[in-house]
């Protein structure tokens, strides 16, 4: 029976059907021209800007104190040549109407990169005040620590805070890779666009989604499902640049599942946005939204036999 339906078909012939499926469906790399940015380059480069930001927690090996500078220089030198060398291919396909020579293309993206990495330092400073808001806002945690190594939120704002100075130097391409990357890999998607200020919390994380004009004040915690949005997407190419996503100002909570809406939309400082609420107007400093509905009815259930239960 198997011969009835066995088909021969040789390499040769598969990969001629898959050769014609990259001409009629497209979707290949530039092979012959300028290539894009490699997805497994830039996130291997993601992983170890983690490590040079948290040194130790993403290494599988511990690192002693008196090897530090070593382990860091080493990979500090690598991290610029690799990244570097994926900017060059994002400038290079960005912008193929400038023409630059090669050799000035790829000076552009080495001073893009050390200007880059220079700023590492103050990435961390923002970060360390992220682990302080999330250790203090969590009872369940147990120390900062903990907060580095087992909660997804902290990766996934360390490669957005990565990603917006990527973004600030209008770096094409990579940045959004970045934060795609660790998107799916904790279910929090942060725009690289967004602007988002100190002591920054999102308790649990999946599904929270805040978009590329969105800006974010200090001390604002985010609960799982949080959608900072824009209002309609349906102009497309049009609303490019605008602003679409809304403001929070400092010290805002809004808890799960809560949905605000527009560019023109500004929570106020200190206001509290109740679960599952879909905002699309602008809320007055320490407000509280949330929506008036019908009690919750609790009864007694009725006694039922043992036989009532038996299939």
């Amino acid at each position: 029976m198997l011969d009835t339906y066995r088909v021969k078909l040789s390499v040769t012939e598969l990969t001629d059907q898959l050769m014609a499926s990259y001409a009629h469906v497209g979707g290949i790399n530039h092979l012959d021209g300028k290539n894009l940015p490699s997805k497994t380059a830039i996130a291997s480069i993601t992983c170890d800007l983690l490590r040079l930001l948290f040194p130790g927690f993403f290494d599988e090996k511990p690192i002693h104190s008196s090897q530090l500078k070593v382990e860091i220089a080493g990979l500090m030198d690598s991290v610029l040549g690799r990244l570097a060398d994926e900017i060059y291919k994002s400038l290079e396909y960005a912008a193929p109407e400038k023409k630059m020579e090669v050799r000035d293309s790829s000076r552009v993206a080495h001073a893009l990169t050390l200007d880059f990495l220079s700023n590492l330092p103050h990435v961390r400073e923002l970060l360390q005040t992220d682990t302080e808001a999330a250790y203090r806002g969590d009872p369940a945690a147990l120390s900062k620590e903990e907060v580095i190594v087992a909660y997804p939120f902290v990766e996934a704002i360390a490669v957005q805070r990565l990603a917006h100075e990527l973004y600030r130097q209008r770096v094409p391409l990579i940045p959004r890779m970045m934060t795609e990357w660790v998107h799916g890999r904790t279910g929090i998607d942060l725009h690289p666009g967004a602007e988002i200020g100190s002591h920054f919390f999102i308790d649990h994380g999946t599904g929270t989604v805040i978009g590329e004009t969105a800006i974010i004040g200090r001390h604002v915690k985010l609960y799982q499902g949080v959608g900072l949005v824009a209002r309609s997407l349906s102009g497309g190419q049009s609303l490019r640049g605008q602003k679409r996503h809304p403001t929070l100002e400092d010290a805002v909570t809004i808890y799960a599942n809560a949905t605000i809406v527009g560019g023109e939309t500004v929570i106020g400082t200190g206001s509290t946005i109740g679960a599952s609420v879909f905002l699309t107007q602008s809320v007055p400093p320490h407000s509280l939204v949330t929506y008036e509905t019908t009690d919750i009815k609790v009864t007694r259930k009725q006694h039922r036999a043992k036989s009532d239960f038996q299939i």
